[in-house]
């Protein structure tokens, strides 16, 4: 899918071409790329290569961290079969956005699972995009209506 591409650290603009980028904070590096994530084929069967990168999630507007607080946690791993977490072989990092717009960025080495939560607002409504980056296989993309 074509996207806009931070040069120096990978990130991926869903709004755009930005003037700065807001992981590594450098100027005027965020470029126009064919290639910048693979989207899901939800009408095809599934390879394994696609089970095992395609961002899963479990929404919950029971927050698991803090008792009583008010939130809806968005958990995501990656991979309906987990993705590997080997040195050789390993998810980098997942980008959250909400209806386009950067929330966080979630960075990730070989020694942990390939997971990560975010805890939106209670009364948040919209689009949740995730982007994961495989060390070998390159980023992919899925979202999840928040209602």
């Amino acid at each position: 899918m074509k996207g806009f591409v931070c040069k120096v650290c990978g990130f991926v603009s869903l709004e755009g071409k930005l003037e700065v980028c807001p992981i590594c904070h450098m100027k005027n590096v965020i470029e126009e790329q064919e290639d910048a994530y693979k989207m899901p084929d939800f009408k095809a069967e599934k390879g394994e290569s696609e089970k095992k990168h395609i961002p899963f999630f479990a929404v919950s507007d029971q927050c698991e961290l803090i008792p009583g607080a008010a939130c809806i946690d968005v958990h995501v791993r990656i991979g309906e079969i987990l993705h590997p977490a080997a040195p050789e072989h390993h998810i980098t990092n997942i980008t959250f956005y909400l209806d386009n717009k950067f929330i966080t960025w979630v960075e990730l080495t070989s020694d942990v699972n390939p997971a990560a939560v975010v805890h939106l607002k209670i009364g948040t409504k919209g689009k949740v995009q995730v982007i994961e980056n495989c060390n070998l296989h390159g980023r992919w993309y899925n979202e999840v209506e928040i209602q």
